[in-house]
């Protein structure tokens, strides 16, 4: 035989073994596990269009028809979802423990944490609200267009503006799912959606060019040199064009929908009101916190934990000459209404607060170092929140860097009330969301080359959440916060989500209304009022969301008690930061384990 035969034969055998272990990998059982895991995430992955564009993995290697496509919301995509998650639990276990690997025994337990709830939870998948003033779908789809979806050139605009015409099918999708819930009596109450109302009247603006989505591309074309004037013309007038021809007609549809929903609505906060709503309840504590926690046992530890921060902090105030005699309400709103605490009530005034928030991470950046034996790559930016948003949005969150290093992590600062920026709690603020919370955890969770990639990518609320919430004590600890009002901010940040799991469980177990969840609140903490209905009517419509923070970090800092009492002087808190964090984000139960598991190794 010839050698060229004897290489074409070589060769079609490699065609034939690969194309084996390609049908495997794509549509069967693949022989190796950590394949499986990976194709699962792809998959998921590659169906939504919007989360590639957010990634930005494939742009590097000139794929990028994905960035003209808009996810798919159906019904149908859900059930379809439904089905691939059942099909891949099952696929899933039907891998032997003893056949794999420590390593990947612990990522099957990982991967099949979600999938359980997921299938256990079936019946209650469609009790969420997709029309809400926090993510509702106009928000989220306007954010996304003005704030990820990237225009580098001319290409990428012409992308944007596909994506703005295949705005109606999604709205369809959006309308078939709202629908669905509406029968099924799922619906937000009255006050929720006269916010969204609000929010939608303020898009439809006369001229299409006064529009968001006109002023994001007109914005982003203006930064580009190698685009001709003609060029910038012409994708502007398209983009004009699918304003006033599909934003302008959608927007005022949903409008109209919002008005008709809102008076059939009630003004029942609590998700008791729905069918099964307190069983649903217990569903949701569940995931958010990861534990077994009941909602009695959470709305204890709340009032607790109140008491506890509220003597700390009246503590500080008679060291700064207060009189503490009186109400602790009326102190706190007292010295909150300070005019020293808060920048000027101007474009100037606001562009200051991002510039010191800036200041601030550098400087947390700088001295927090030492606590860690890794940091990201990525670098952090404060930036606005979109002004079309900031009315129902947060005082400040973040947002991942994009995957090709492209764009850093983000801290939204949220500058709608200046009264909602008071100085004192700046700096908790910045620990919590950028430098050493949200960012040290997502970007170094993203930047690890030896986790699985749907490790990458999870995101347990209560992990997440209450590692920033233990970020705000790290700082607190080394001594960041300078001054005892600083020292008050941050203990009314650590309060504010213990008065959390108390409002939270109060509405939606105790069947507190809207009114006496924001009293209890402004009363315990001292918060601007545009803040505390802000986050009350976030509560209403994510229920026991807001419970992971401060149950995440008790138990963080139960766990760094437990390893430094175990292990004494062998006691090192960069490497307790590393167990924490380099593993990702796991179930509180999890993160136990592996604590225990690096005592062990040490002792």
């Amino acid at each position: 035989m010839s050698i060229r035969k004897i290489v074409g034969l070589a060769f079609l055998l490699l065609v034939i073994a690969g194309g084996v272990w390609l049908a495997k990998l794509v549509w069967f059982k693949p022989f190796s596990f950590d394949h499986f895991q990976t194709r699962v995430i792809v998959e998921e992955g590659l169906r939504s269009p919007q989360t590639m564009s957010s990634l930005r993995m494939l742009e590097p290697y000139g794929i990028t028809s994905h960035n003209g496509e808009l996810d798919d919301i159906s019904i149908e995509a859900d059930m379809e979802g439904l089905a691939r998650t059942k099909d891949n639990f099952e696929t899933l276990m039907s891998y032997v423990d003893e056949d794999l690997t420590e390593a990947q025994r612990f990522n099957k337990r990982l991967m099949a944490y979600p999938m359980e709830q997921e299938i256990k939870n079936e019946r209650f998948m469609f009790y969420n609200y997709p029309l809400t003033q926090l993510y509702g779908w106009h928000n989220g789809v306007a954010s996304f267009m003005t704030g990820t979806h990237s225009v580098t050139d001319a290409q990428e605009a012409d992308y944007y503006n596909a994506r703005l015409r295949k705005l109606r099918t999604q709205y369809e999708q959006l309308m078939g799912q709202l629908k669905k819930r509406e029968e099924m009596g799922i619906i937000p109450p009255k006050f929720i959606l006269q916010k969204v109302e609000n929010q939608l009247r303020p898009f439809l603006t006369d001229d299409p060019r006064d529009n968001a989505f006109y002023a994001a591309m007109k914005a982003n074309l203006d930064k580009l040199d190698d685009i001709s004037a003609e060029e910038k013309t012409r994708i502007l007038n398209e983009t004009e064009a699918a304003i006033r021809e599909v934003v302008f007609p959608v927007w005022a549809e949903l409008l109209d929908y919002t008005v008709q929903l809102k008076n059939i609505a009630t003004d029942e906060a609590g998700v008791w009101k729905l069918p099964d709503g307190a069983a649903y309840y217990q569903t949701q504590l569940e995931h958010h916190t990861t534990t077994k926690m009941t909602a009695e046992e959470i709305h204890a530890l709340g009032l607790s934990e109140v008491v506890r921060i509220q003597n700390e902090m009246l503590a500080l105030f008679e060291a700064e000459g207060y009189d503490t005699s009186i109400p602790f309400a009326e102190l706190i709103n007292n010295f909150t209404a300070e005019d020293r605490h808060y920048y000027p009530d101007t474009d100037e005034g606001r562009a200051q607060i991002l510039e010191d928030y800036t200041a601030l991470v550098r400087e947390i950046e700088a001295g927090v170092a030492g606590m860690f034996n890794r940091t990201p790559k990525a670098q952090v930016e404060v930036v606005r929140v979109p002004v079309f948003i900031e009315q129902g949005a947060p005082g400040g969150y973040y947002e991942q860097p994009a995957f090709d290093g492209s764009r850093p992590g983000r801290f939204y600062a949220n500058l709608y009330d200046i009264k909602g920026t008071p100085k004192f709690g700046m700096r908790a603020l910045t620990y919590h969301e950028a430098v050493p919370g949200h960012h040290y955890q997502i970007a170094l969770q993203l930047e690890q080359d030896d986790l699985p990639l749907f490790r990458k990518f999870s995101g347990y609320g209560a992990y997440v959440e209450g590692w920033a919430l233990y970020a705000e004590r790290v700082a607190m600890e080394m001594g960041f916060q300078k001054t005892n009002a600083d020292k008050i901010g941050a203990l009314q940040s650590e309060l504010f989500r213990a008065v959390r799991l108390v409002v939270d469980t109060g509405m939606h177990a105790k069947r507190w209304t809207r009114e006496e969840a924001i009293k209890y609140m402004a009363d315990n903490t001292g918060m601007a009022m545009t803040d505390v209905v802000t986050e009350i009517e976030r509560y209403i419509v994510w229920p026991g969301q807001a419970c992971g923070y401060k149950i995440g970090q008790l138990t963080i800092l139960r766990l760094r008690d437990k390893a430094r009492q175990a292990l004494g002087d062998k006691f090192d808190i960069r490497e307790f930061h590393d167990v924490v964090l380099m593993g990702g984000a796991v179930p509180l139960t999890i993160l136990e384990e592996q604590v225990d598991a690096y005592i062990a190794s040490k002792s």
